[in-house]
């Protein structure tokens, strides 16, 4: 058994009770038999039905429809322990044509490897600059294309650590899970990944794969991960599900 256990949340209005719970085992399987090993970390995945409450001491991943919906039912930045808490806006994935079990895998994964949302690895290319790298680790293969299969769910593609690692060469190791990704820091298409430069001081913002346009959904949304990283921690909210 793992240590960490994580209450995967039915909320949303748009899935079943029985659409989440069919995905959960799936999701399992990629953090006990994919995720674990590369990352050594693991966690037990509890499904909570629509109007039930999650046991005390659990981390959440909670299936919502949107940012707004979420905020409505007092779902905030950490769970009302002030433990980790992901957020999956299956809604919204449904609206832009998303798989939303992808978007599940990519915030269980991230929220897993991150789970303070405060690890970034630090590149300096000289004595005068300086990039700090998000420790998002789905973000740069975050596309469906890119995702697989476990059982009859899509997963997310997620890096390994070596992709935080600006001395491994190109080809010299594996970087991501689906074998998709050949050098440090690479960004296939769809992908992107937050970075601050110490240099100019301006704040997180975002860069996508080479050649790839900005799109509308990849603004940070109200209590993502994303936006989560550029709140100063004093602004965090507990959760206050009714």
């Amino acid at each position: 058994m793992a240590d960490i256990k994580i209450a995967v949340i039915n909320a949303s209005t748009v899935l079943t009770d029985d659409q989440v719970k069919a995905a959960v085992p799936d999701l399992q399987t990629q953090v006990h038999r994919d995720f674990a090993p590369a990352w050594g970390v693991d966690a037990d995945l509890t499904f909570v039905p629509k109007k039930s409450k999650p046991a005390p001491g659990m981390w959440w991943l909670v299936i919502l429809d949107n940012s707004d919906q979420a905020g409505a039912l007092g779902y905030h930045d950490l769970t009302k322990d002030g433990l980790p808490l992901g957020k999956v806006f299956a809604g919204s994935d449904i609206q832009y044509g998303y798989q939303w079990t992808v978007t599940a895998s990519h915030e269980l994964l991230e929220m897993l490897g991150d789970p303070d949302i405060n690890l970034t690895a630090f590149v300096q290319p000289n004595a005068t600059t300086g990039l700090l790298y998000a420790y998002e680790v789905c973000d740069a293969c975050e596309a469906d294309q890119f995702g697989y299969k476990i059982g009859s769910t899509l997963v997310s593609d997620f890096v390994y650590p070596a992709w935080f690692e600006s001395f491994r060469k190109k080809g010299s190791t594996q970087f991501d899970y689906g074998k998709q990704i050949h050098k440090p820091f690479q960004l296939i298409k769809g992908g992107y990944i937050g970075i601050f430069d110490v240099k100019s001081g301006s704040g997180w913002h975002q860069i996508t794969a080479e050649g790839e346009s900005f799109r509308y959904d990849m603004r940070p949304r109200l209590g993502s991960r994303r936006e989560r990283r550029r709140t100063p921690r004093e602004h965090w909210i507990v959760s206050e599900v009714k």
